[in-house]
């Protein structure tokens, strides 16, 4: 067992004695994996704060959040945070899963990291974070409808069966 297995073991231990049945899965597959746990979405602030906040843990680094369409899957959407600890050099994959038009609070408070990645995923998959400082598209044009990473977006563009024109200036 490596050490940062040994520490996966104790983070997850501390993180079902403090949530209980709100830590829904702990993974560890162990080798190049990252270990997951997959927490409910009524908790997810809550745990991500204990995470970084327990010196134990000490989370302290939001290396990457990202959003996955599941489509037809329930649920259909999942956010990761890839969490890093610099302190006990440990890497953490915390998992939350959204139905279509669920929301989830921002985590910019407790890693500024978070506006640009929350911003990110509202604009490709229209996922909305409470309380997000400055949620608006970051990607696309303000007018731009839709959100393209979205497995039911049209793979042709919203558009596709309209002319192509290509609109000169006049020549002076």
């Amino acid at each position: 067992m490596t050490g940062e297995s040994k520490d996966v073991q104790k983070v997850s231990a501390k993180l079902l004695r403090q949530f209980g049945e709100k830590i829904i899965t702990i993974e560890d597959r162990g080798g190049s994996a990252i270990p997951s746990v997959v927490v409910d979405k009524a908790k997810i602030l809550e745990v991500l704060f204990f995470l970084k906040a327990d010196p134990d843990c000490a989370f302290d680094m939001l290396t990457d959040l990202f959003g996955v369409d599941n489509n037809k899957e329930k649920p259909r959407f999942e956010l990761i945070y890839f969490l890093n600890s610099l302190k006990n050099k440990t890497r953490l994959a915390v998992k939350v899963g959204l139905e279509d038009g669920e929301s989830v609070p921002t985590a910019s408070g407790i890693w500024k990291a978070a506006e640009w990645f929350e911003r990110e995923i509202y604009d490709m998959f229209g996922i909305r974070f409470e309380g997000h400082p400055d949620l608006r598209r970051i990607l696309l044009d303000e007018e731009f409808e839709g959100h393209p990473l979205r497995k039911d977006f049209p793979v042709e563009g919203p558009d596709f069966d309209k002319p192509f024109v290509v609109e000169l200036g006049e020549d002076k």
